[in-house]
């Protein structure tokens, strides 16, 4: 398949997921008698939404300021040195990714990464979508969270996949060129003379050994360009799904005037972007970047979440996290999010470390590894009750 075809039929299913999710939200411009008879009151519908009935001893825009204005450097810092752990882990022997104890750290980034799509951030799209502030149809009659995440899980795989086969492609395509620069420019492989049982004839068994050792090496190093390969896409497809739930994340907090709300949403968000961090560090060490391409990542991602909070700032006169529009654009973003980081964190990450030789030949390994999945992931299920 050509890149022209792959392009084309990318932006064919990106036009099929838009066009089902316009399709949807153009039903709910005529409403029904029935939605007449069962509309709540006017009044109790605006209080469901945050009109009049918000405020109280919670609501102060003067200490929810103060709050976001602590919470942007700390969030920074601790994007920061989540994501940095692990580049750096090569000065200490124990955790280098050779390592065993890497490996573990690894599963416990893992299951943090996996416990954020399924306890945070789909909860949060579930939340939006069907909030009474939105018509009831079709939002309360489609179960758009569920449709759009696995949308999203489906997108990612073939995404994941076609990058892959450009990837290889294009390994191949300067793989070919080298061998046809080692063999010769007419394609005839280069004779190397070793003790000759006759005159003019080189040794058989030289040759064959030879060819045997170079074509063990090519295979090798294929195995080795495509991991790598592969590990590279990881990051990048990652890297887009974490960066999208950041700046949700942010933009709600930076918009927000509940300071009871923004206090363990602070400590919570340091804990979360710290974790996440580790896992996403684990994997741009695995991908073996340049020093620019892991400066860009780390900047991306520790950056995301305290550019979300200030934007949140600047539009907190225009933005209302209740009205419609926000509602539905965020919970959308969130679904889709949450199906991208749900196959991120069981394909890509998780199975195919559990299913790797190194874990299948370590049964005590792989135990430590599924308890620190679990612990990565029980950890986040209790920060789901602050954040």
């Amino acid at each position: 398949m050509s890149s022209r075809r792959q392009t084309r039929l990318l932006v064919f299913f990106a036009l099929l997921i838009f066009s089902s999710v316009a399709a949807a939200v153009t039903t709910s411009d005529a409403p029904s008698d029935a939605d007449h008879q069962t509309a709540p009151p006017a009044a109790a519908r605006h209080a469901a939404c945050g009109g009049p009935a918000v405020g109280g001893r919670c609501h102060s825009v003067a200490r929810a300021l103060r709050l976001k204005l602590i919470a942007i450097p700390t969030i920074l810092a601790a994007s920061v040195v989540g994501v940095c752990l692990p580049l750096f882990s090569r000065s200490v022997p124990a955790l280098r990714p050779d390592g065993n104890l890497f490996v573990v750290v690894k599963a416990f980034a893992s299951g943090v990464i996996l416990g954020t799509g399924y306890m945070h951030v789909l909860p949060d799209s579930f939340s939006d979508l069907s909030s009474p502030c939105l018509p009831a149809k079709p939002w309360a009659e489609f179960p758009f969270t569920a449709f759009v995440a696995m949308l999203a899980a489906v997108f990612t795989l073939m995404v994941d996949s076609l990058m892959l086969t450009l990837h290889t492609r294009a390994g191949a395509g300067r793989a070919n060129g080298a061998a046809v620069a080692h063999h010769g420019h007419d394609g005839s492989p280069v004779v190397v003379h070793g003790h000759c049982h006759a005159p003019g004839q080189p040794d058989v068994a030289a040759l064959s050994t030879t060819e045997a050792a170079d074509k063990g090496g090519d295979f090798e190093a294929g195995n080795t360009n495509t991991q790598l390969l592969r590990n590279r896409v990881i990051v990048q497809v990652l890297e887009m799904g974490i960066v999208v739930h950041s700046v949700v994340i942010g933009l709600g907090m930076g918009a927000s005037q509940n300071a009871c709300t923004i206090r363990p949403l602070v400590a919570a968000l340091c804990f979360h972007q710290m974790f996440e961090g580790m896992g996403l560090g684990g994997c741009i060490l695995q991908a073996e970047y340049g020093a620019r391409m892991r400066s860009a990542l780390v900047f991306f991602f520790s950056t995301t979440t305290p550019f979300g909070i200030a934007l949140g700032l600047a539009l907190t006169r225009v933005y209302r996290d209740d009205s419609p529009t926000a509602l539905i654009v965020v919970g959308l973003l969130n679904a889709a999010s949450a199906g991208l980081l749900h196959y991120m964190a069981l394909v890509d990450l998780l199975a195919a470390d559990f299913m790797g030789p190194r874990l299948q030949g370590n049964v005590r390994l792989q135990l430590a590894a599924f308890l620190a999945v679990l612990l990565g992931a029980g950890g986040m299920s209790v920060m789901a009750k602050w954040a």
